[in-house]
């Protein structure tokens, strides 16, 4: 059973599951990653309650006044096709719903997954620095 948990660092201790950014040629280790989710504004995590396992996760960052956007959603391969993104989806618009915009970019290919939780199709400018994928600097413990 998968489980959708507000995300906090000084009490999730949820191991994160391998097979995070499949396809990127950067991508970021799991301490970069766990670094994310803790400097987002709002995050949210699925996690598989057999093996206690993070397998999807939603981050949002946000003005606090106006304006949030969402740069990652995310949900392990194994657990697709399973509402686990749409519900990662519904927790993190609900909780940024007092806000004048939430905004996302994404692929073509998944417009219509974001119209169908109420986005609306916009024009947008990007900037993506391959060469920093990996996160501007790894996370020391």
């Amino acid at each position: 059973m998968i489980k959708i948990l507000k995300f906090d660092p000084n009490q999730h201790n949820y191991e994160l599951e391998d097979g995070f950014f499949d396809g990127w040629p950067h991508p970021p280790s799991k301490q970069t990653h766990r670094q994310i989710l803790s400097n987002s504004t709002v995050a949210f995590i699925a996690v598989d309650e057999n093996t206690q396992k993070i397998v999807g996760f939603v981050n949002a960052i946000s003005d606090g006044v106006l304006s949030s956007a969402i740069p990652l959603l995310e949900v392990l391969k194994p657990y697709q096709k399973q509402q686990i993104a749409t519900k990662l989806m519904r927790e993190i618009i609900q909780s940024l719903s007092h806000l004048y915009m939430i905004d996302i970019s994404c692929d073509e290919a998944l417009l219509s997954f974001y119209q169908k939780l109420g986005f609306q199709e916009r024009k947008s400018a990007i900037i993506r620095n391959i060469e920093h994928q990996h996160g501007v600097k790894e996370h020391k413990e």
